[in-house]
């Protein structure tokens, strides 16, 4: 049996919008973000199978109310529709942290009725995805948001900002690209943390008091400190 997990988070307060939860971090990614926070789960490989993953689910049932599905990349792995479907037997909500680069994935969990929340990452503009993420996954982050706000799941959109790789003026063309696409949810812009191990060579990230000013009629901008 195959062993995407890298590791499990008992239980959260933080990650699951007004819900205790679980978080399953999946190993691997198809990005290599330079500001990434968790190096050793991208590049490292799973360490705990579906088997075992269901067994602790299976545990707190009637504990927990939701479980979040994180990574690395968790829509990378094979199993994780029949693994949310198992959990969504036991009575959990389902929560997906994914960086959209698999709108196939997303389709397949919000039509099978597999998720309840998603919380997507928007990395940058077309210009300056490459420079961030060393990929050109672009497209399938489109794909991803406008698949989501025709199946109607709730989801929030998510930045991590430092101030060497996206400045405000990026910022307020990312919330004009998000208002023109439709979207009208919250847009959460949080800072990047200094001193914690990450994937890339970066200096320290200056927070700009600006941020809180880039808003729209449509769209809340949320800065998460």
């Amino acid at each position: 049996m195959p062993t995407p997990i890298y590791s499990i988070t008992p239980f959260t307060l933080l990650d699951y919008p007004g819900k205790t939860a679980c978080i399953l971090w999946f190993a691997g990614c198809n990005m290599r973000c330079v500001y990434c926070y968790n190096p050793d789960i991208v590049l490292g490989k799973g360490r705990i199978g579906i088997p075992d993953a269901l067994r602790f689910l299976r545990a707190r049932q009637g504990l927990l109310q939701g479980v979040v599905l994180s990574g690395g990349e968790c829509t990378l792995h094979a199993d994780i529709v029949s693994l949310a479907r198992t959990a969504k037997e036991y009575g959990f909500d389902i929560k997906i942290d994914t960086n959209g680069s698999r709108p196939g994935v997303l389709a397949a969990l919000a039509k099978q009725g597999l998720v309840d929340y998603v919380a997507l990452d928007f990395k940058a503009l077309a210009g300056r995805y490459r420079a961030i993420t060393h990929s050109d996954l672009f497209p399938a982050f489109e794909a991803s948001l406008s698949l989501l706000m025709a199946a109607g799941v709730p989801f929030e959109v998510r930045t991590t900002v430092h101030s060497e790789l996206i400045s405000v003026e990026d910022l307020q063309a990312m919330v004009q690209f998000l208002q023109q696409a439709g979207y009208t949810g919250s847009y959460y812009l949080q800072h990047y943390v200094n001193g914690v191990p990450v994937l890339g060579m970066l200096g320290r990230s200056v927070k700009n008091k600006y941020l809180s000013t880039l808003f729209t009629d449509s769209i809340q901008v949320v800065v998460r400190e």
